[in-house]
């Protein structure tokens, strides 16, 4: 999958929505002809109208930049095998779950909601899944609720790697934190309340990762015209279970927070 197949699913809303609006306006016209034949309650129609007219104007705009984006996409070339191999992932959010993409505009992965038994865990349990371009599972996160919130981190073989805690300071404040499979503190998350950019800071006060809205290089445009798609960033040479580790607040930042 490509990032261009976002934007026409995203296209494909849109239209819906100006389909969906049209419905309301034409039963209030068919109620009014047929009923009351009284201009005024015409005019219950126009913020409908409206509403279909800019979501389809939306649904164009989408649909071109799909098509921009496939042409770009033709005249270039993957370089990129792994999720694991990048330092920068682009973040998109499609209902339910959260796309990743390389730069290059191609699929990196997904993770969504899993749901079922073959993982080895209660029923009940609040699980996502991690899973590569190739609908691979390669991550497991588990969500616990208890005195701290907890996100436990596993491999693709379920191997414990760590978890990332959420603490409760007072009624604003939350103290976040990833600790490794040894309860090794890893690094304190931090980030700003108005918009998004999460960091996280290790012990020696050094950025491990970062995942910002509103910074991405012009050269990326090319394949996300949206200038505020989050960036995702991980400091080089970091290994693939540091990688699984800090992508855990990833899963706090857009289905639980949300």
């Amino acid at each position: 999958m490509k990032i261009d197949k976002y934007y026409r699913e995203s296209a494909s809303i849109s239209l819906n929505g100006s389909i969906a609006a049209l419905v309301p306006a034409f039963l209030i016209i068919i109620v009014d002809l047929s009923f009351f034949q009284n201009k005024k309650m015409m005019l219950l129609t126009i913020p409908f109208l409206i509403y279909s007219f800019i979501s389809f104007q939306i649904y164009l705009f989408k649909v071109r930049q799909a098509l921009l984006i496939k042409k770009n996409l033709l005249k270039s070339r993957s370089f990129y095998h792994s999720i694991f191999e990048t330092g920068h992932l682009l973040a998109v959010y499609l209902p339910k779950r959260l796309q990743l993409y390389f730069p290059d505009g191609n699929l990196a992965g997904e993770i969504k909601k899993y749901r079922g038994k073959k993982l080895g865990f209660p029923v009940f349990s609040k699980i996502y899944a991690l899973n590569d371009m190739n609908h691979q599972l390669i991550g497991i996160y588990k969500v616990k609720k208890g005195k701290y919130k907890k996100i436990e981190v596993f491999d693709r073989n379920k191997v414990y790697q760590g978890y990332y805690q959420i603490r409760k300071l007072n009624a604003r404040k939350y103290k976040k934190e990833l600790f490794d499979a040894n309860e090794r503190f890893i690094g304190a998350v931090e980030g700003a309340s108005l918009f998004m950019d999460e960091k996280i800071i290790n012990p020696a006060n050094h950025q491990l990762g970062r995942l910002r809205r509103g910074w991405m290089p012009v050269e990326w445009s090319d394949f996300f015209p949206e200038p505020n798609t989050p960036v995702l960033s991980f400091t080089e040479g970091i290994s693939e279970s540091d990688k699984l580790l800090q992508m855990s607040f990833l899963i706090n930042e857009y289905f639980i927070e949300r």
